[in-house]
């Protein structure tokens, strides 16, 4: 169930940096209130993860999916660049990852 309330987390940080982008600098209100919404939530539900995982596991995937998702949104929604050495990185994050999620339930 915790890794379940960490996706949580991921997905709303992920919409709060989203919005972020959308508010153009605190100019559009719709999307400046979402920002706050959205982290609050994503707060809320990472810490409710943190009651059963390890934080540094449990941080280091929030941020590094949060990382490479966010680095989707822009490649797809707002039309950012996707050279091959920003695809190698962030495959190298995603193996992070898995590497601390296989390490945190070997023990």
């Amino acid at each position: 169930m915790s890794y379940l309330y960490l996706t949580f987390a991921i997905l709303f940080e992920i919409c709060g940096t989203t919005c972020m982008k959308l508010s153009e600098g605190f100019t559009k209100p719709l999307p400046s209130v979402l920002i706050f919404v959205f982290y609050g939530i994503s707060f809320i539900a990472f810490t409710i993860a943190l009651k059963k995982l390890d934080v540094s596991v449990a941080y280091a995937i929030w941020a590094g999916l949060g990382v490479a998702m966010i680095s989707l949104v822009g490649y797809f929604g707002f039309n950012e660049p996707m050279p091959p050495a920003r695809i190698l990185f962030l495959i190298l994050i995603a193996i992070g990852v898995i590497g601390l999620h296989l390490s945190s339930s070997a023990s």
